[in-house]
């Protein structure tokens, strides 16, 4: 863990009033959670899986920490307020990042299992936090709907042509 672990999601370039963050302990969240809400976010979630992940886990619960108004409440989740099962640790486990990149294509080619459920779940939070579904369980339906349909790859190969866009503008006026 680094400080940018910390501090990446607080320094949020783009000025998002709406946000879910990551964090690496349960003391970490709590020191993100009044930072975010001193800072003014108009709603969000710092969440930390209680096996370590520092996102909403599906192994076991999560703490999650919602940011409204500037009110912080503590709550607990499991896999199931999402409609989704639980995984074994070991489901979730990553390798290198030809490997990683393997497993991120098949979620996003609509490979079911716990690697995509794991994404259903934290995208759920994202939608709840922006106001586009009532409760988790929906938002992990919406989000498996934005898999299923190809509208999520989509997404991504926009986002990543952009970017790539971008650097060749950028360098582009500084290389002449």
């Amino acid at each position: 863990r680094t400080a940018f672990n910390l501090l990446g999601p607080l320094t949020n370039p783009a000025g998002a009033n709406v946000q879910v963050a990551g964090a690496p302990s349960v003391r970490a969240a709590e020191l993100m959670a009044q930072t975010l809400a001193s800072l003014g976010l108009f709603r969000g979630y710092v969440v930390h899986g209680l096996d370590g992940l520092d996102e909403i886990t599906t192994t076991t619960e999560t703490l999650m920490l919602e940011i409204r108004g500037g009110a912080i409440a503590h709550n607990t989740v499991v896999p199931e307020d999402f409609g989704i099962p639980r995984a074994k640790p070991e489901d979730l486990k990553g390798a290198d990042r030809d490997t990683n990149c393997e497993i991120a294509r098949s979620i996003l080619s609509g490979k079911k299992g716990p690697g995509r459920d794991i994404v259903l779940v934290n995208a759920s939070a994202a939608l709840v936090a922006s106001g586009m579904v009532p409760d988790f369980r929906s938002g992990a339906l919406k989000a498996a709907e934005s898999i299923d349909s190809g509208a999520a790859r989509r997404i991504l190969t926009h986002l990543v042509e952009f970017t790539n866009n971008s650097k060749r503008f950028c360098f582009e006026g500084v290389l002449r």
